[in-house]
């Protein structure tokens, strides 16, 4: 092999595991092999499959090389353009959707293609100094946030390294395997180094379940009732610690009583689970002094959500395990960074009385629904970045109804000809994160991360510093952050927020964030106004509709439930392959995937007349999906699985698993339940 230099940066894609990189960079516009950075404590050499083969990514023969303009209808095709050209277009559009409707009417659309700072939220500083409308971030944590907050008080927890010294490793509610590679690490080190156990708790029989020593797979929507039943165990049998929660939480009284109905028995009625199961699962938790719950988003996505959540929360305070290295609990450490992002968003400009739109409900949003769209204007232009909503979306028909209208404006910054950019009127060539600068915080670590350009930009391609700053100077926006390059913010905003400057990072390449033992297992009170766990939580302050939460721990029953007209409860859930629509155009990702399969109990798949490898009809009243079949005996015969966020164009029929999916918000504060969706099946025709 020819002589090459390796290289730092961050994996910028949507996963907690937030990666530190070391990059073969073999010229100044081509890269070989990308590794996990062996330096890096908590990324410790590893890293997924996916990511490894970046290179077949960023030097893809398909990535958008110039700006195009559609021609003919929508969908209908593109020819290139020029970049002033486009932009000049995009701000015309922009200037008569506010000439004719308020510059409401006008929506920057945008989530996590990628997770550096400056490049994903960058976008909102054109948006709160144009006056467009808001964007209420849902499609992803708007669930589980509330949930962990609700009890805790902040996000943050057990510091993720701790998994490596715990006796007892509960992973709730993720597949680590196929999209947190890192903590299979720290399992592995807890396994080798302590004889710890594995138990995983997850509707289905992944990856990681299948590694563990116990598997736990309740019907998706049912681990509050789960959580419930332990807790009943938990105080019943002699492992709570009443000392503790005297101190240190709100009401351990009132819920030791509530919970006195919330037997294993109750509970097996909901989970499907045996009521020994639930039992012994609780009995082993409570004498284990080391036990380290990692949870996952996979429970938070049902309409239910927060409330799971928070009832898993509640089980390291019942038994008192958060005074204890390698025990209590983690989710994210989100709130460890205190970054100050005034200059990245032009939060300084920022008016709360614009309307704000949920992006999870945007096919409602398009279609001009009147409580979706706050009783204001239409949106009648939009420009996308970080997102393909035409794929990730919930509720697909009406998302691609809205994305049809002919009064709708549509322009895409992209790196490839994704389902979204194939309806737009303008599409842009984005660059990758090798190719622009930004800075990245993990969230399911402590680590504070630089991620430098390592090569050129590919093609045409620009960043979305560089958009957003053209658009703002055609359309007369004005804030200091728009003459400023990306190092300049960068450094500002880190500084700014308490931290090093931007070169110092990109010396040190990383900084540990990681709160002192002290404050991460809330030794000296939980970050609550009160400094107390809330076993019954202020849910009124977490969201609009908090009055749907239950007072203390409990199955919330507003999950799409099965009925005789449909029988299964559908999760969709990631593909070790993809991450969200990303990776799918990579040939390697795309042989391993194969094409989209249900994963069906072979009892059920009997009942149904269904043999293996059948191409079957999934459907409910949003939609349907046609998909083949595969026999798996690693879930309940209630439940089905599709995984991966495929395109709509692998599907027989063009239309994908989303459309089956719903938007309707999940209570206190909204968020997507992609995995609460009642269906039938029949054999295809």
């Amino acid at each position: 092999m020819d002589a090459y230099e390796i290289v730092f940066s961050v994996c910028p894609h949507d996963c907690p595991s937030t990666c530190a990189l070391e990059i073969e960079r073999l010229d100044g516009r081509t890269i070989g092999r990308v590794r996990g950075a062996a330096g890096n404590p908590y990324t410790a050499g590893k890293v997924c499959e996916k990511v490894a083969r970046y290179a077949e990514r960023v030097h893809h023969p398909d990535r958008l090389r110039t700006p195009l303009r559609r021609k003919g209808a929508k969908g209908g095709g593109f020819t290139p353009i020029s970049w002033d050209s486009a932009l000049d277009e995009i701000a015309e559009a922009f200037g008569q959707a506010t000439a004719r409707h308020g510059p409401e009417a006008v929506w920057p659309y945008y989530y996590a293609g990628t997770m550096g700072r400056l490049q994903r939220d960058g976008i909102n500083r054109l948006r709160h100094v144009m006056g467009y409308s808001r964007q209420k971030k849902t499609i992803c944590t708007g669930l589980v946030n509330p949930g962990w907050l609700a009890g805790i008080g902040a996000i943050m927890g057990g510091n993720p390294h701790e998994m490596a010294e715990a006796d007892l490793l509960i992973i709730w509610g993720t597949n680590a395997v196929a999209t947190q590679v890192n903590v299979m690490h720290h399992v592995s080190r807890a396994r080798k180094e302590r004889g710890a156990r594995l138990i995983v708790v997850d509707p289905y029989r992944t990856a990681t379940a299948q590694a563990a020593d116990l598997h736990i797979c309740p019907r998706p929507g049912t681990d509050g009732a789960l959580a419930c039943a332990m807790m009943h165990v938990l105080f019943a049998e002699g492992y709570a610690d009443r000392e503790y929660m005297a101190r240190h939480a709100d009401v351990p009284g009132e819920l030791e009583a509530h919970l006195q109905t919330r037997t294993p028995e109750w509970a097996a009625g909901i989970t499907g689970l045996a009521a020994e199961e639930i039992a012994a699962f609780a009995r082993e938790y409570g004498k284990t002094k080391r036990a380290f719950i990692r949870v996952g988003y996979g429970m938070s996505r049902q309409r239910n959500g927060s409330a799971n959540v928070h009832a898993v929360t509640c089980l390291p305070t019942v038994t008192g395990k958060w005074p204890h290295k390698g025990a209590g609990a983690f989710f994210s450490n989100s709130d460890a960074y205190h970054l100050d992002q005034t200059l990245i968003e032009g939060l300084d400009v920022r008016d709360l009385g614009v309307r704000e739109l949920d992006m999870s409900r945007i096919g409602a949003v398009l279609c001009g629904d009147p409580q979706d769209i706050g009783g204001g204007p239409p949106v009648t232009a939009m420009i996308v970045q970080n997102t393909n909503p035409m794929t990730v979306a919930p509720d697909h028909n009406k998302v691609r109804q809205g994305f049809a209208r002919e009064d709708l404006f549509v322009a895409v910054h992209e790196q490839f000809m994704t389902e979204t950019a194939a309806v737009a009127d303008i599409v842009l060539p984005a660059t990758t994160f090798l190719e622009h600068d930004d800075v990245y915080v993990g969230g399911g670590h402590s680590y504070l991360m630089a991620g430098p350009k390592v090569i050129e930009p590919y093609a045409e391609s620009r960043s979305n510093h560089e958009v957003i700053g053209a658009l703002a100077k055609r359309l007369g926006a004005r804030h200091r952050g728009f003459a400023m390059t990306a190092w300049e913010i960068l450094d500002e905003t880190l500084r700014d927020s308490g931290w090093p400057g931007a070169d110092e990072l990109r010396a040190e390449r990383w900084i540990d964030c990681q709160p002192d033992f002290e404050t991460a297992h809330f030794l000296n009170g939980f970050p609550t106004p009160d400094g107390k766990f809330h076993f019954a939580p202020d849910w009124d302050s977490l969201g609009p509709d908090g009055a749907v939460m239950p007072r203390l721990p409990d199955h919330l029953a507003v999950i799409e439930e099965s009925d005789a007209a449909h029988p299964f409860r559908l999760v969709t859930a990631p593909a070790r392959g993809f991450l969200n629509s990303s990776f799918t155009e990579t040939p390697t990702s795309r042989k391993r995937e194969k094409r989209p399969t249900l994963m069906i109990h072979p009892e059920a798949a009997r009942e149904q007349g269904i043999a293996d490898g059948d191409l079957v009809r999934l459907g409910n009243g949003r939609g349907e999906v046609l998909v083949h079949a595969k026999l798996f005996d690693g879930l309940q015969q209630g439940v089905v699985v599709v995984e991966g966020v495929w395109p709509n164009a692998a599907f027989e029929g063009g239309i994908g698993i989303n459309a089956l999916t719903g938007a309707d918000a999940g209570p206190p504060n909204g968020g997507a339940a992609f995995h609460d969706t009642a269906i039938w099946i029949r054999p295809a025709p």
